[in-house]
């Protein structure tokens, strides 16, 4: 059996009266692409930072690549949240430095970050100062100075901060394409849509304690559509019962959800509602990461959590 790239038992961690991360048991798998996600402030970043060795828990165990992290510092590629770059230096100069302190010792190093460096859509920089960047090209950078090494486990600690459209969509390719060579990828982000369209796995976090972690396929098996999206050929104006609906609420100008009881079956009420609706299309809708996080803090913690969860994350920056 393949030992996991991490693994975490009991952790606990305290800053002062805050308990930071509570009780925390995690596996990752080596080889898979994990998104550990919340609202600011739920423990990503503590718990990336007891990984990295840069903190240490309370109490519990912190296994990474079946030591720590300090024993495979060569093997690990990592973005911290915290943004820094040596500014005075050229872009080149910085990255050839990176590489050497993580051991690379190839005679084409040269060559290989001026490669890197068009890959990341920054041709011809390598001879500018790193201060002479715009913010997003500097982030380009470090993220380029955590993989110059082809390290084994990549930690990226909210990579989309700050980047535009087209730069979050190379980032993205670049996570996947690092993924299919068999690197085991974590990243941490607040905006759990990001996560929706490249990982494997979630980790969610909240308030220091997990509140899911499992394969994306199963955590998607385990919270069963509960909502049907309907656009009807004529805007429906209320009066509309169905078996097995429960509310009914307007999206845009003509489209229609509609709510299901829990033991609903979606299938017959699509049946039902085509009877009675004439309709262009109809559909189930897949609940999103964060309706899945706040119905699973609701389960959990009650009604007020999960709307100070929800209201975290709709306006998280």
């Amino acid at each position: 059996m393949t030992e996991p790239a991490i693994a975490i038992q009991g952790v606990n961690k305290r800053f002062g009266a805050t308990h930071a991360v509570r009780d925390l048991d995690l596996t990752v798998p080596a080889g898979s692409l994990c998104g550990f996600l919340g609202p600011n402030g739920a423990g990503k970043s503590t718990t990336i930072r007891m990984i990295m060795s840069i903190i240490y828990p309370d109490d519990g165990e912190i296994r990474v690549l079946g030591s720590t992290a300090m024993a495979n510092k060569d093997r690990i590629g990592y973005l911290p949240e915290e943004r820094g770059l040596y500014r005075k230096m050229r872009v080149g100069d910085f990255l050839h430095y990176i590489a050497r302190l993580k051991g690379v010792t190839r005679p084409d190093l040269d060559a290989h970050i001026t490669a890197w460096l068009e890959r990341i859509e920054l041709p011809g920089v390598a001879r500018r100062r790193c201060q002479e960047l715009s913010k997003g090209m500097q982030q380009k950078v470090q993220f380029l100075a955590a993989i110059i090494h082809d390290p084994d486990l990549v930690i990226l600690d909210e990579p989309f901060s700050g980047l535009d459209p087209v730069n979050a969509e190379l980032l993205n390719t670049l996570i996947r394409e690092l993924q299919e060579t068999g690197r085991t990828i974590i990243f941490s982000t607040h905006v759990l849509h990001q996560a929706e369209e490249i990982c494997d796995r979630i980790f969610l976090i909240n308030h220091g304690v997990k509140m899911l972690d499992a394969p994306l396929e199963e955590i998607r098996r385990r919270f069963d559509p509960r909502t049907i999206e309907v656009d009807p050929v004529t805007p429906v104006n209320g009066g509309l019962e169905i078996p097995g609906v429960n509310g009914i609420a307007a999206r845009g100008s003509n489209a229609v959800e509609l709510h299901l009881d829990d033991d609903a079956d979606p299938h017959a009420v699509m049946r039902a509602t085509l009877e009675r609706v004439p309709a262009r299309s109809i559909r189930l809708r897949r609940p999103t990461l964060q309706e899945i996080f706040v119905e699973t803090v609701r389960a959990g913690e009650g009604e007020a959590a999960a709307a100070q969860a929800e209201e975290a994350l709709s306006h998280a920056p």
